[in-house]
Order: structure tokens, then sequence, then C-alpha cells
């Protein structure tokens, strides 16, 4: 199975692992778990804070017998997960974290409250001035809670070593001074990220980010007047890792060439200076981005530059064309790959050092890269549609390997053309300059001149942004002239006034009815005009032939702008086609118009505006579908798209867009808005208007709540609200619990006014029993990438997305899940469990459990959008067995028909991905869109005989096997039960070396 990529895909699959690991050799297996989800994602602090507490808490198990460990395991774990091998995680998973500045101190107070609990058992000198040495190196090093480590320093000299503690203290302030100047410098930065951190805001949260990253780089190069660096690389380094590995711009290509870029100029321009190796950088990067072509290019120049041999040059060639994803933005990428692949046979075969073998390999590669982006051409865009590549990259490599002959004295001219800042097309110079030096050049100079035409590209992409600004605002302001002038424009002339009083009065009677029906407030026809982007970028195509293909559109309007997504509906007389386009800008669309009264081919189109046609819709019922909204607004005029949202990030989400054929019937549609659905649904129906946003309602969002974590686990409710209380009036006190009904530690406590809340604050990293508590206001967040319900209820309404908060599900809190209170083997579990795939990511928990619950009684049900599937737990294996008969194959959208199978199955899916690709030739007339997601072909596993199963296991679908005789009626050694494959029983020495060998 391939491995997950980014921290919550790894954090899915090792809380899977740890939750069926019932014995010590699934335990390390967890624990290697961690450690390649670590290697993967080296600067994540929430990986680095789960393995730290998994590895301590198989040290606290193993201490006693509590934990319910065989006797041989709790020896084994006593050695395998000392307490130096436990701290020394921590220690790790806090240097790993410690320049993520906004959040590395969730670990670090961790970590340092343990080694202080220590000290009840061992207050050794050595061990008070190894805690202290901790503080001192954190208290250098900029951080957000500065203040707050500072005043557990205090607390810690005060108890051990109050005698220094003044000196010690004028000492760190002048240690850390450093430190504080540094993280003020970026204090405005942060407070701007932790405020785009609010539900809704990911394009703020993007942008904050990205200006941000600008500043740090800017920091990096500045020097004093003595030309030395003024500011460490580290912190540059450290806020890229946490962009990508915290953020969505973790999947965008091209904050991972920054990184790179920045990277490679920093350590050519400062050779001095030890930087993050670029190698393991790029391959991260290709995992993320496995589509992208110039990663892929930079990987493979980049192991060539550090000399890598071929094998291993080799192999990532074969890892980018074996992902089967080089095409999904188009053939560009394919072609820049196979062009830098090419260009490395070709040096490597005319190199002065070369051996038969060189050139045997470039004659035999050339001709293999040719035909094999030939191959993915034809297989992309069809035998006859694909023309090859116009810029001949890859036939120029050969060509010019076949000659022998190269120019040299042109790169010159080239270099200091791209420099030249008044070009008018600097682009094209720029590809004419890296085609110059991937057919000519060595392998330093071509990842220079990629270097450097990435860093230009940056500065000419802000200068079109800066001349498109320029070009809106003038835009802009002839818009409200020309909306004035339409408003002014419709009241009818003096004359006209004179004319229609001449008229018949019956006549003039029915023309004003006729245009109050058909009319629409000017105003808000002005606002509409003015706000909405979504429908100011949207035109409507009619009269188009009915065989027309979004190709087809797409050619024809692709000289007017950048076209988002095109809709093609054929008319019901099928002897036209209507499309509706979206384009990028206004702008894009104004000139789209261009095109009206034009002919597409021997027809004659008209190309009107979308404004007025689409609707936000929300708060029907969580099983709503297509039928249902059709069904709905049936009387309303013809529904011409319903476009569902992704719940890929946030599975609470429940709205639609509905588009309309003509304004009247979106007009006539808004009238359903606060209709009731029954129970609790009241519908929403309004044209999409940001400005009318509602805040957010609630304890949390009013900030009355509490997060409180570090719970002894013997507390109760009642105890907790005894202890706040002194605070203020609480309303509600709630402890986390797992199904078995066990405290996890953590709990939500709100109070009937904030002022009460922010008091109770006071409380935070106080002591009670035995765990030190950490007390800090509920923060909400707009992320949710899995959705979990328990029981025959419906899935929860979101807390709000879009436009308005939506009103609330029905109230599960009555419901009792009796089946928590037994506590199933794995083997039950995993025979009751099955997984549904191939899901769109458009369709919530509870329209998967509308066409899963006839098949009998569910006891826990879990959307995973992120793996395009849902794990269900039924109440035996009997339902499990039948559900998972029953719904192979069946089609729960059309073109997508479900899969089912375990746990391994589900998680060999990637999430789905969309690229903006277009319909052609048979795939328009399947009315599906095969390349609209990339499929992974995961092996599916079909009913069979049942077995032990887990996670990666093979099992039977609900179906147990037959038992086969067993001599004397006795059990399997090593514990195995009848029917099962005899494994020879693991010595402590073998754990040792297993847990030792994976630490190499």
């Amino acid at each position: 199975m391939a491995d997950p990529v980014g921290e919550d895909a790894w954090l899915a699959l090792v809380d899977e692992a740890s939750r069926t690991a019932g014995d010590f050799e699934q335990r390390i297996g967890v624990v290697e778990l961690y450690k390649r989800a670590v290697e993967a994602e080296p600067w994540s602090n929430k990986l680095w804070l789960a393995y730290c507490e998994w590895v301590w808490s198989l040290h606290t198990d193993c201490q006693n017998g509590d934990a319910g460990w065989p006797e041989e395991e709790q020896l084994l774990g006593q050695e395998l997960f000392s307490l130096e091998i436990a701290l020394d995680v921590w220690q790790q998973g806090a240097q790993a974290t410690q320049y993520r500045l906004n959040d590395s101190h969730e670990l670090w107070n961790r970590w340092a409250s343990i080694e202080q609990e220590q000290l009840s058992g061992n207050g050794s000198p050595e061990r008070i001035e190894h805690i202290r040495q901790i503080f001192l190196d954190r208290l250098q090093t900029p951080h957000s809670t500065w203040d707050d480590t500072s005043a557990m320093f205090s607390t810690f000299l005060t108890k051990f070593d109050e005698v220094s503690w003044e000196a010690t203290m004028i000492q760190v302030t002048k240690l850390a001074q450093v430190a504080k100047d540094s993280y003020s410098k970026r204090e405005a930065h942060e407070l701007k990220l932790l405020r785009a951190q609010e539900p809704g805001n990911d394009a703020s949260l993007v942008m904050e980010m990205k200006n941000y990253l600008d500043y740090e780089k800017g920091q990096a190069i500045k020097k004093n007047k003595k030309g030395q660096l003024v500011n460490p690389i580290i912190f540059s380094v450290a806020l890229f890792e946490r962009a990508l590995s915290s953020t969505s711009l973790g999947v965008d290509p091209s904050t991972w060439e920054d990184y790179v870029t920045f990277l490679s100029t920093y350590k050519t321009e400062n050779p001095q200076i030890e930087v993050p190796a670029l190698l393991p950088v790029l391959q991260r990067a290709t995992s993320h981005c496995p589509w992208s072509g110039t990663l892929w290019a930079r990987y493979i120049l980049t192991a060539e530059a550090d000399k890598l041999p071929f094998a291993t040059i080799e192999q990532i060639k074969h890892t980018a064309t074996n992902t089967r994803d080089l095409d999904r933005d188009g053939m560009g990428s394919v072609v820049e790959f196979f062009a830098a692949w090419s260009g490395y046979l070709k040096r490597r075969a005319m190199a002065h050092d070369a051996t038969d073998e060189d050139v045997d390999v470039a004659e035999m590669g050339l001709p293999t890269a040719l035909e094999s982006v030939e191959e993915w051409g034809q297989r992309r865009h069809g035998q006859a549609d694909w023309k090859g590549d116009p810029m001949f990259r890859v036939e120029r490599i050969f060509i010019q390997y076949l000659t022998q002959k190269g120019s040299f004295n042109e790169a010159r001219v080239l270099i200091q053309a791209i420099h030249r800042r008044e070009l008018d097309w600097p682009e094209k110079m720029m590809e004419i300059y890296l085609r110059h030096c991937n057919n000519y050049e060595e392998v330093d100079a071509l990842l220079k001149a990629m270097s450097t035409v990435h860093r230009l590209s940056r500065g000419v992409a802000k200068r079109r942004e800066r001349e498109a600004a320029e070009a809106a605002a003038i835009y802009s302001q002839q818009v409200e002239v020309e909306a004035d002038a339409v408003l002014e424009g419709s009241t009818p002339s003096t004359k006209r006034k004179r004319d229609a009083e001449s008229e018949d009065l019956d006549g003039g009677a029915k023309k004003k009815t006729k245009a109050e029906l058909n009319s629409v407030d000017q105003n808000d026809l002005r606002e509409q005009f003015l706000k909405r982007d979504r429908e100011n970028t949207t035109a409507l195509v009619s009269n188009l032939p009915p065989e027309v293909t979004q190709t087809r559109v797409r050619q024809y309007f692709k000289e007017y702008g950048h076209i988002n997504s095109i809709t093609l509906k054929t008319e019901a007389d099928k002897l036209s086609t209507t499309a509706l386009i979206e384009f990028r800008t206004p702008e894009d669309v104004q000139s789209a118009f261009l095109r009206n009264g034009k002919y597409f081919g021997d027809r004659q189109i008209q190309v009107e505006s979308g404004t007025g046609l689409t609707l936000y819709v929300t708060n029907f019922p969580p099983t709503a579908d297509d039928a249902f909204l059709q069904k709905l607004f049936k009387d309303c005029g013809e529904i011409f798209s319903i476009r569902w949202p992704s719940l890929k990030y946030n599975t609470t989400r429940r709205f639609c867009y509905i588009s309309f054929r003509t304004q009247q019937a979106a007009i006539a549609a808004t009238k359903f808005d606060g209709q009731s659905l029954g129970g609790p649904y009241k519908l929403l129906a309004k044209y999409s208007d940001p400005g009318n946003k509602k805040d957010r309602e609630g304890a949390m969002a009013e900030g009355r709540e509490l997060h409180i974590t570090g719970l002894d686990t013997t507390l109760t409710e009642d105890d907790l609200k005894e202890v706040f209380s002194k605070y203020g009036k609480v309303e509600k006190v709630r402890i986390l619990k797992t199904m078995r009904g066990d405290s996890k530690g953590a709990g939500f406590i709100s109070f009937e006014k904030k002022e009460s809340a922010n008091l109770a604050l006071d409380l935070d990293k106080t002591k009670l029993k035995s765990r030190v508590l950490t007390v800090e206001l509920s923060m909400g967040k707009n992320f949710k990438p899995t959705a979990t319900t328990k029981g025959s209820s419906m899935s929860p309404a979101p807390e709000g997305d879009g436009d308005t908060a939506m009103s609330p599900s029905p109230d599960t809190s009555g419901h009792v899940n009796t089946h928590a209170l037994h506590i199933p083997s794995k083997t039950e579990l995993t025979n009751r469990t099955i997984t549904l795939m191939n899901i769109p990511d458009t369709i919530n928990d509870a329209r998967i459990r509308a066409i899963v619950e006839p098949h009998g009684e569910i006891i826990k049900l879990v959307l995973r959008p992120d793996h395009q599937g849902a794990i269900v737990e039924f109440i035996d294996a009997g339902a499990a067995g039948r559900a998972a008969l029953a719904l192979e194959n069946h089609e729960i959208a059309p073109g997508r028909k479900l899969r089912t199978g375990g746990m391994k199955d589900l998680f060999a899916y990637k999430d789905e991905i969309k690229p903006d690709k277009i319909l052609i030739g048979k795939d328009r007339a399947k009315k599906v869109a095969p390349t609209t997601f990339m499929q992974p072909g995961a092996p599916v596993r079909r009913p069979g005989a049942g077995s032990r199963g887990g996670l990666g296991v093979k099992r039977g679908l609900g179906y147990s096997a037959p038992k086969p005789a067993n001599k004397d009626d006795q059990g399997e050694p090593n514990g195995a039960s009848p029917g099962e494959e005899r494994k020879p029983m693991k010595s402590n020495a073998d754990f040792k070396a297993m847990f030792v060998k994976g630490g190499q």
C-alpha cells in the first residue's frame, strides 16, 4: 500500500492502526508507522505530538499490570520503552518543531511538564540542571508564548533554586532579547495568520501565508553594511515547512517550486552556510504534487547534479511515470518531465568519460522517451487529435544528440535579454533561454537557469497583476457609469410618456401587469452587477450545435479569457445545445460577449450574461439529492445545473448552488426561502451575498467555552463543575469519552458569561489530582475531513458554511448505544465492519446511511472523503455481510459504482482530485468524465472465508470460515484459533531486534 500524503492522512492511518493494536507486535508496528510519518512530514507538530504521546503511553502502560499486558510483554516493554527512550522521543519532537513560532509550545509544554514530574522521584542536582538548561534553550528560541514559558521557568526556579532566582532571571532577560526581537518583527504576520484561520477563510489564510513567505524570504537575504547576513535561514525554512505541512499549500506545486528555488539560490550565493538538502525536499514535493512535471524535472536534474548513480535516477523516472498523474493538468507536464529525462541521457552519453553502456542507454532511452510522450498524448487527446509538442522539446534534444553539435555564445545574449525590464513579452525569452540550456549546457548551468527564470517569473507575474489591477480599476469606473446609464435609460422619455397617455387605458393596464411580472428591482440588479463575482463571470451561450463538445467550446472562447468550467446541456428537441461558461474574471466574460450574434460553424449563437441565474440553497434535509431539489423547484422553471460542494476538507458542509435557465425561474425559486421542509429544516434560497453572512452563535463563538486537556481520567463532570464554579455560573460540562465510556482526558466547559470563562483561564498549568491542566478558550475550525455518526441518527448539521448559518439537525443526545457497553474483540469488530469505496466527495454521511441502513442496524458510520469512502460498523457480522454483497457495484452517482472491502482497500485510495479538464469524444456521449477524478487501482476484496482480520489483513465479509477438525479439540499454539496459519512464538530477543532494526 502506498504511503499517505500529508499530515492529516498520516494521522488517520496511525489512528486506525493504534485503535486496533491489540498485542505487543502491533504496538511496535504503530511505532514504526509513526517513524515513517515524521520522516515524511518532519515539521508536522500534529504528528510529532501524537508520536510522543503514543510512545509515552507505551512507557506508562508497561510499568505495572493495570494496562492488562501479559507479564512477558510488560517486561519487554520496560526494556524497549524505558523512561530514557520515551523522554528522548519527546526531545526529538521538541527539536524538530522548535521553530514553528505559532504552535511549537503545544509539544514543548507537554515535554517540560513530564520532565518536571520526574523530579518527584529523582530530584538530583543533575536532573534539576538538565531541566534548567531545557528552559534556557527554549527561552532563547522565538515563539508565541514566550511570556508563559518565562513564568513556568520562574515557578521552577522558585521551587528548586530560589537562591539564584534573581540572577538567573536577569541572565535570561539578556540572553532572550534576540529571540524576543525576532518574534516581535513577525508578530504582525502571525496575528494576520491567526485571524485568517477563521472558518470559511481558507483563501485568506493562503494569501496571508504567501505574504508572510515573501517577507521571510526578504529577511533571509538582508545584509548589514559589512555585507553579512542579518537573519538566519532557519526562520524561512521553518515557515516554508509549516506552510507545506499544515495548510493547503502542501498540494500547490508553485509553493514547492518557490521553496526549492529559495534553497538552491541561497546555497549558491552563500556556500559557507548549511541549508537543508534539496533531494529530500524534492522527494516530498513530488509525493505531494505528483502531477507537476516541473518538480519531477527538478528532482531528476538535482539528482544528476549530486552525481547519484544511474539506477537511482532511473528509479525516480519510473516513480514519476508509474503515478499516471503527470497529465492531470495537461500534456505540458509530461513533455517537461521527459525533456529533463532526455537531457540527462544526452549529457551522460556526451560526457568526456562516457562509457559504451552510457551511449547504449541514450540510444535506447531517447527514442523511448519520444514514444512515451506520443502514447501519453494519444491516450489523453485521442490518436486523431494529438498533434505532438508544438515546440518539439524532446525531438530537439534527440536531434542535438545525433548531430553532436552545440552553440554556446548564444547563451550570453539570452542571459542579458531575460534581465531586461522593458521587454513586452519576457516570458517567451525565458522559455527560449531554458530550452537553450537544456539542449547545450551542463546540468549545473541548467539548474541555475531554472532558478533564475523562476525568480524572474515571480517578478513578471507581479507586474502582470499590477497592470491587471490598474486595468480593472479603469474598467470598474466604466462599469459604474454604464450601470447608471442603464438605470437612467430605463425611464421613458417625456415624448414616450405623452404617447403612452394617448393609448388605450386597458392596453396600458395589460402592459403594466406584464412589466410587473417580468421586472426585477433595479437596485437589486445593480447590487448583483457590482458585487456578486460568480454571476458576473458567467455567460449563457445558446443555439450551439447538438453534438458540440467542451473542447470545441473552449477553443472557440479561449482568446477571450480563462475558462474555469463549462456545463453543456442539450435541449429537449435535440436540435441545439446550451452552455453555461464560468470565466475567471468579469473582464473575461465581458470580452466573451463580443461573440454574441457571431457564427459557431453554421449556427448563429447568442451569448448572454449569467447574472441572476444562480441561487445559494441550504438548510435542506441531509439526505437531499438532485432528485429532491428538482422536485422541490419543479414549478419555478427549468434547472440548468446543480453544483454540490466538495466535502474533502469539511464534511459538515450542506449547501449547493442551483443555476436556472432564466432569471424569472431563479426569482420564483427565491419565494421558497423560509419554507419549512419538516422538522427543524427551514429552507434558505437566496442570491449569494457574502455581505449577508451571519455571525456564529453559541458558547464557543461567544468566547464562553473552555477546552481543557490533561484531565485525570478519574475526574467526573461534577468534579470539574465544582472546581470551575468558583469563577462563575457553569452552564454545561462535557468530558470526552471513548466508546467504552472511559475518559479521554479532555473536555469542554461552558459558562454563562464570557468574563467567567476568561477568569477561569487562571487554572491553566495548575495541577488537579495527578495531572497538570491545560485550559484555553475553545477555537472553532472550518476543517473536518471526516464525519462520524453513531447509532441510527442523522448526520449533524454544520455550524455554518457559505453565506449563512444552518438550522440544527435532530438532537441525538437521547440515543444510547447499548453496544458500547459491550467491548467487542478485535475479530468481532473486524467481521462486522465493512468499507465502501469510490464515493464522490460531494456525498455526505446521511446519504450513505440512507442506502446502507436497510441492510442492518448501524453502530457507527465514518465518512472518509480523503479516501473516497466510508467505514460502516454494523450490529453483527451477518448484517455486514449482507450489506457488502448488496452494495457491491451499487451506482451511488452517475458513473460511480460502489466497491466494498476492508480497511486496507479503503486506505489504498487517495482523495479525489478534480482537475480542470474537458470531456471529449466518447466520454461526453457517456455523460461521464473519467478524467475528472484520479482513481487508484486498489485491489478489491471479494466475499470469502473469515479470518482474524485487522488493519491491512484480508477478512471475510460477515461469514465465519468452517472450523477444521482438530485433534483432541485443542486450540492451536501461540494463541491462534482453529483454521489459522500457525506462527512461531516470538521471543523477547526477536521483539528487541525488530524494534532496534526499525529505528535504524
